[in-house]
């Protein structure tokens, strides 16, 4: 809580990345996956549009998806929903990287196919 009361905004930006890392590893890739196919994501950017404050015990749906997928990167949307009510809007840019050249690489058609 920040001293208005409301949920930080801190707050909402681990919950994003929270459900960001979730839907991930919904598919199947899960950090041992990556770790043993050396890759991991980056975030390039974050925007988060606030709407409206929740407070402590509100009951909040997050829903994210991917929007669009470029050669290194992908770009996440994010809706935080009080009494079917959106609250915030958000998105992400995360950065594919390879961590054996320790540098961003094209993201396999295999990720870009299983969120299609």
């Amino acid at each position: 809580m920040d001293f208005n009361n409301h949920v930080n905004n801190v707050k909402y930006l681990e919950w994003l990345v929270q459900i960001a890392s979730e839907h991930f590893y919904s598919k199947g890739f899960d950090i041992e996956f990556m770790k043993n196919n050396n890759f991991t994501w980056f975030a390039k950017y974050h925007h988060i549009e606030y709407k409206s404050p929740s407070f402590l015990k509100d009951e909040l749906i997050i829903k994210t998806w991917i929007d669009n997928f470029k050669r290194v990167s992908g770009i996440r949307k994010y809706e935080i929903l009080k009494d079917k009510k959106l609250i915030v809007k958000a998105e992400s840019e995360w950065v594919f990287f390879d961590t054996q050249k320790n540098r961003p690489s094209r993201i396999p058609d295999y990720i870009i196919n299983s969120f299609n």
